[in-house]
């Protein structure tokens, strides 16, 4: 078999000289057929497949490209903390630390009118105590958190806090999640990490296979520098995203439980195959006067955290821990682990602190398998889990997505339609019957689980199929790829 030379890409790879193989058609619908050597169920399903990576990365990009980029602000939210509240934070060491009563009591005369809901005692010799309050005026889901010094009582600020985080991590991490415009906001999110996983996978399966017929493995892997212009941006479209695919996955499942829509359904179904985290019972069967009606006087309820504290502690308790008084009337009080870099400690007590009894213990390691899988996902998701390197690895994934999008775009706009009776992306090649009626079963099963993604996979079927109805057969020049083309990854016409 002799070799020529192909210069359509701007590259200079050998293409095999087809003169002395079966007859090659021209007509656009054997390329399947002809780069697969008899991958016949690629050569049905590949057209569909090519679409959908396209459309995808066109309308769905954008929402990508947002959670990629405000995904990468979020990554160096720890750092930022550090420079933003350093005084709320730390303090200088003391020689002698005051009670978590006195430490209570000097909060709550910081913040007129709150109630006690939690207080965490300092991380480190040089950490403040932070008492946290049901207060007036707080945004809902927020909080009030006093920062104590545990040496003197001075408290070294007041903030508005979501969970554990501090205002300027809660604000980047309300604007990844919704933009800041509420559950209307939450649908942009929740399409992004519905979509994620599905442009990864078309991705992989187009670049690589695609690769595998050229024998490429070290093309697969890396960009080919010696290509010029669109090729040179396909390669390194297709070998980034190859690279990062593993986080994009990660990053998708992970996001997804904390959607709108499909977390509701992730929840059910945890629930149901018994995979969700398990929760101390803080229930009291013969409550006494002390622990019957719980108490809003902040210096009973740092006296009741002291006992909570020393009793946790005497058990094996070690670690940053939360503690928390009970909401009602014959609850215990419970005291958890917080530690969510690894390893992780998550094990969590109900305690009486009226007969120091301890009711209920759940330990991280008795949790089911699904659930520490699922913690440790999340935990990464947020960047904390593996602490500076965790945060690195995501903001490399981030990077990539975003120069995988951009990549993306400048290849359409290089290659846009601007002709009359320019052909969709992947010419006039038909998918099979088999291979949409597999995509449609698809996504009426995923449907069930992530609606969003189930409703816009449906509807680019639709649009896909009327669209190819509507279309008349074009030669190349319409934009159909040609005997030695074969099309990007993102879907468009390949280069000439």
């Amino acid at each position: 078999m002799s070799e020529l030379t192909d210069t359509s890409t701007g590259g200079t790879e050998p293409v095999p000289d087809r003169s002395d193989g079966p007859p090659v058609r021209t007509d656009g619908h054997d390329s399947g057929l002809r780069r697969g050597r008899g991958s016949w169920w690629w050569s049905g399903l590949r057209p569909l497949v090519l679409r959908l990576h396209f459309y995808v990365g066109v309308f769905i990009g954008p929402f990508i490209l947002v959670a990629a980029v405000t995904g990468l602000l979020y990554t160096i939210t720890p750092q930022l903390d550090q420079i933003l509240y350093r005084d709320a934070l730390h303090v200088p060491v003391g020689s002698s630390a005051l009670t978590l009563q006195e430490q209570a009591g000097a909060a709550a005369e910081a913040v007129p009118g709150g109630v006690i809901t939690q207080i965490r005692p300092p991380v480190g010799p040089d950490s403040t105590t932070r008492v946290t309050f049901d207060a007036p005026g707080v945004a809902e889901d927020y909080a009030r958190t006093a920062f104590v010094d545990p040496y003197t009582g001075e408290v070294r600020a007041v903030l508005d806090t979501f969970g554990e985080w501090l205002p300027a991590r809660a604000w980047i991490d309300t604007l990844h999640r919704n933009l800041h415009l509420g559950d209307v906001g939450r649908v942009y999110s929740e399409l992004a990490a519905s979509w994620l996983w599905v442009l990864a996978l078309s991705g992989i399966m187009l670049w690589v296979i695609r690769r595998r017929r050229a024998a490429r493995v070290r093309r697969t892997l890396l960009p080919e520098r010696s290509a010029r212009g669109r090729a040179r941006l396909r390669s390194w479209h297709g070998a980034v995203g190859l690279w990062a695919a593993l986080g994009m996955l990660v990053l998708s499942a992970t996001g997804l439980t904390w959607s709108n829509f499909a977390g509701s359904n992730v929840g059910e179904l945890r629930s149901a195959l018994s995979w969700t985290t398990p929760r101390v019972s803080q229930e009291i069967s013969t409550p006494d006067a002390v622990s019957a009606e719980p108490s809003a006087d902040p210096a009973t309820v740092g006296a009741l955290a002291e006992e909570v504290l020393a009793t946790a502690r005497a058990a094996g308790m070690s670690g940053p821990v939360a503690i928390t008084p009970p909401d009602e009337a014959a609850q215990a009080w419970k005291i958890a682990e917080v530690t969510r870099s690894w390893p992780l400690q998550q094990d969590a007590m109900a305690i009486d602190p009226a007969t120091g009894q301890i009711l209920d213990t759940v330990r991280f390691a008795d949790w089911p398998l699904m659930a520490q899988a699922a913690e440790v996902g999340i935990s990464m998701h947020m960047g904390i889990l593996f602490g500076v390197a965790n945060q690195l690895l995501l903001a490399a994934v981030a990077l990539a997505i975003i120069c995988v999008v951009v990549w993306g775009y400048r290849m359409w706009w290089l290659r846009r339609p601007t002709r009359p009776g320019a052909t969709a992306p992947g010419g006039v090649q038909q998918p099979s019957a088999g291979a949409v009626a597999l995509v449609g079963l698809a996504a009426i099963v995923l449907g069930v689980f992530f609606p969003l993604l189930g409703v816009s996979l449906v509807l680019f079927l639709l649009i896909d199929a009327v669209r190819r109805s509507r279309q008349a057969p074009a030669g190349p020049d319409a934009g159909t790829p040609g005997p030695s083309e074969d099309p990007a990854p993102l879907g468009e016409p390949a280069e000439r």
